[in-house]
């Protein structure tokens, strides 16, 4: 499996964005597997929160995780139409992220990717493999191990 830092030819990484709660973050495209909306999830009783339920996605059942929540952001209202979701894998496992909206693939320098800034939230932080300055704004690279792994540890019985 491939690194999600791993530059591309000519130091480039491509990062499929996306929009959770007005804020602007990128995946690595080789973490990423689908993009779909999801059409149902079905709860799982005592789960954690950051757990929105369980979904499928091609006949395979696949743990979908709000994003918003795993971020400590407020909750979707109700009216704000169809939610996304970002198909990965971890650990051998497919999981759907849900999210608020999928944007456009970017090809950014990693030579231009800054570390964390001192006043992002450690919440944040610890899921992020740094951050790329883009005009008027700023892009949060989400690192999936970290996003899933610190989640799984922090659930771990």
């Amino acid at each position: 499996m491939a690194n999600d830092n791993t530059p591309t030819l000519g130091g480039a990484i491509q990062y499929v964005t996306v929009m959770i709660a007005g804020q602007l973050f990128g995946l690595p495209i080789d973490r990423v597997h689908d993009v779909f909306m999801p059409e149902s999830i079905t709860p799982v009783p005592l789960s954690p929160h950051e757990i929105a339920g369980v979904l499928n996605l091609r006949g395979r059942i696949v743990t979908a995780i709000d994003m918003r929540r795993r971020l400590s952001l407020p909750d979707r209202v109700a009216d704000a139409g169809q939610r996304m979701a970002v198909g990965i894998e971890y650990k051998g496992e497919s999981y759907g992220l849900l999210i608020d909206e999928v944007g456009e693939v970017l090809d950014l320098k990693d030579a231009d990717r800054e570390a964390n800034p001192a006043n992002l939230d450690k919440r944040w932080a610890e899921i992020s493999a740094g951050v790329h300055r883009l005009e008027g704004t700023l892009m949060v690279i989400l690192d999936v191990d970290r996003v899933l792994g610190a989640f799984f540890s922090k659930h771990a019985a």
